[in-house]
């Protein structure tokens, strides 16, 4: 920034040299006198009436919502691997581990134990929900109670699937879901052995979304409901907002996941899949966040600005009228790309002000 550093008397009052585009104005009540003897700026700029928006853009990337790993809950041999780039729902296999099918069923309480008669809770409720969802629901009472009705209901779904009719759901017999998943990757080829706790694929919701990372010092950008403004690979510009933040992880040695320094949102747009449609998926998007915007309000360049010392006290502009200016006292508002927001009784759009030469 040009630092603007010039001896300005008004009367008594004298104006020190300035300091990173701002200078200091030494006490006096006459900071609006006229200035006919004075020296005038090198520059002037135009007070203006527009929009001051705080903003970051940075590059992003079409993905999908909610992807997260699945592992295996229990040990086996990969028979059946995950299809890549599959939507699964409700009732369908994710994949087989020694012949038998890992289903995919709707619920928000993870798969955390064997579910048996005499069990409560509501995963055992989320089940029966399935079960009666999928077909299996005659004679079934749909309640957190695994009871003899459940236990029936499950072994006729178990028939279905070709396993054997315990009327016990292991923990590794199904993956719980909000809904219907989309097979990002296979991680577990045909034929691997995999153990408990390692992935065999990852899924994601249907939902399309823009992922994009930020600084850890971009916090306030992160809120779910900030608003963006996202230009696609294919040039269009669509508006959005953050839906939320996701565990930001690269591979590391081994296949292991290790989390890296920043924050990764994801951004949802105006229109959804509509607004993604068509786009090609491995080409960068520009995703602009907006933290501030202050609509219609007068600014300046910040070089513009007055520091006025004393009694009196705040911020100023020189105000240029032909051969004179004066001081005049402003009250300072919101800065983005090099302007500032002003007000006061005696600004408005349109008044030509002193600053430093561009």
């Amino acid at each position: 920034m040009k630092h603007r550093i010039r001896l300005l008397t008004l009367g008594a009052v004298t104006v020190s040299v300035g300091i990173g585009g701002v200078w200091l104005l030494e006490d006096g009540p006459d900071t609006t006198a006229s200035g006919a003897g004075r020296t005038l700026p090198p520059a002037t700029a135009t007070v203006v009436r527009t929009d001051l928006v705080r903003s970051k853009t940075v590059d992003g990337k079409i993905d999908f919502a909610r992807r997260r790993p699945v592992k295996a809950a229990v040990e086996g041999t990969v028979t059946v691997a995950a299809s890549e780039g599959r939507t699964l729902t409700r009732g369908q296999a994710l994949y087989e581990l020694d012949d038998k099918p890992v289903t995919l069923l709707y619920g928000s309480v993870p798969m955390f134990r064997e579910m048996k008669v005499g069990n409560r809770g509501s995963d055992v409720l989320q089940l029966e929900l399935n079960l009666r969802d999928l077909g299996y629901g005659a004679g079934l009472y749909v309640d957190p109670h695994y009871d003899k009705g459940t236990e029936a209901a499950v072994k006729k779904w178990q028939k279905a699937l070709k396993r054997n009719t315990t009327g016990r759901v292991g923990r590794g017999d199904v993956v719980f879901q909000p809904g219907k998943v989309k097979v990002v990757s296979a991680d577990a080829a045909l034929g691997d052995q995999v153990g408990a706790d390692k992935p065999v694929l990852t899924i994601a919701s249907t939902e399309p979304v823009i992922r994009a990372r930020l600084d850890q010092s971009d916090g306030a950008l992160t809120s779910s409901g900030t608003r963006v403004q996202a230009v696609l690979p294919s040039g269009k510009s669509v508006a959005g907002h953050v839906s939320g933040t996701v565990r930001d992880e690269q591979p590391g040695h081994g296949g292991d996941a290790v989390a890296t320094d920043g924050i990764t949102v994801e951004v949802v747009l105006d229109g959804r899949g509509i607004a993604l449609s068509g786009e090609d998926t491995k080409a960068a998007a520009s995703v602009t966040f907006v933290s501030e915007a202050h609509k219609g309000v007068l600014a300046v360049p910040v070089e513009a600005v007055v520091a006025l010392r004393g009694e009196h006290g705040g911020y100023g502009l020189e105000v240029v009228q032909g051969t004179t200016s004066k001081v005049v006292q402003v009250v300072t508002g919101m800065t983005a790309d090099g302007q500032i927001e002003v007000s006061g009784p005696e600004v408005r759009e349109g008044l030509r002000v002193g600053t430093a030469k561009p």
